[in-house]
């Protein structure tokens, strides 16, 4: 198995098995309401602030606990972005090494243990050269994961914020017609698939991760407050626009053939210059 494809399949693992224990962190996570006499780092720092910025973002925007959400949501991706820029060039970076990665997977085919320490340490340098973390993607879901957990924990253990209600949603509780997973499960699928059609070669893996994480987002939005994935929705849908705007896979396409092209014309240009010069001679 090729060292590409082994790099994407522990991706994939450790972003399901992240989402997976994000669930049962959550489900484990304590009941005892957050108050102004709460302590500790966790409950009394980070939770406590988490619902006092949730609290005062609603009633700026006429008591709509909804609105308080998603203005935190954007406030929170907009703290965000510069890491999110950084993934987006990264993967763009990826892309373009592809090509390479490929020769250096059939420089050593091999499945000894010298060939893949081989194309693992020359695979190493090449990204080295190129500026680019392989596993920089993930470095957007680690940061995010406890921001999850301490909405989560702000929502759920605020009394106002959990008996609050938006359209038919209350938001303590379930999106009881399945709309906000849905759209959650959307805006994923959305995000992932801009991402990745930008990519020369798309593996069995990269196509099953477009897929797969929707599903698992839907999954896990089940089991959750509306609250929660309300900001699922609104975090996904700033994704998509983000994804459409930094990496428009269209303008990236039409860039990459235009150069190939070009590449294409200068070589054409190089040969009948070689030809002519064995002419003269």
């Amino acid at each position: 198995m090729h060292t590409a494809k082994k790099r994407s399949q522990k991706k994939l693992g450790l972003i399901v098995a992240m989402v997976a224990g994000l669930t049962v962190f959550l489900a484990a996570c304590s009941n005892k309401p957050i108050t102004e006499h709460s302590t500790g780092i966790w409950d009394g720092g980070i939770i406590l602030n988490f619902s006092r910025a949730l609290i005062g973002l609603s009633h700026f925007l006429g008591n709509n606990y909804a609105f308080g959400i998603i203005a935190f949501t954007l406030i929170i991706r907009i703290i965000i972005l510069p890491l999110m820029i950084y993934q987006s060039k990264s993967m763009l970076k990826m892309q373009d090494l592809q090509p390479q990665i490929k020769a250096l997977q059939a420089k050593y085919p091999g499945r000894d243990n010298e060939s893949r320490l081989a194309m693992q340490r020359e695979s190493q340098e090449l990204y080295k050269e190129a500026g680019v973390n392989p596993f920089a993607s993930l470095l957007p879901l680690l940061v995010q994961m406890p921001i999850l957990i301490a909405l989560y924990q702000a929502i759920f253990r605020t009394q106002e914020l959990r008996t609050g209600h938006f359209l038919w949603l209350q938001l303590g509780h379930q999106d009881p017609f399945l709309v906000l997973p849905i759209l959650a499960a959307i805006f994923t699928f959305g995000s992932s698939w801009l991402a990745m059609a930008s990519a020369p070669e798309q593996t069995g893996i990269t196509k099953s991760m477009t897929f797969m994480m929707p599903v698992i987002i839907f999954i896990t939005a089940l089991s959750l407050p509306s609250a929660l994935s309300l900001y699922w929705v609104a975090s996904n849908a700033f994704q998509m626009v983000q994804t459409w705007f930094i990496q428009n896979p269209f303008k990236i396409n039409a860039a990459r053939a235009e150069k190939k092209a070009a590449e294409k014309a200068r070589q054409r240009k190089l040969e009948k210059a070689r030809r002519n010069a064995l002419k003269k001679k």
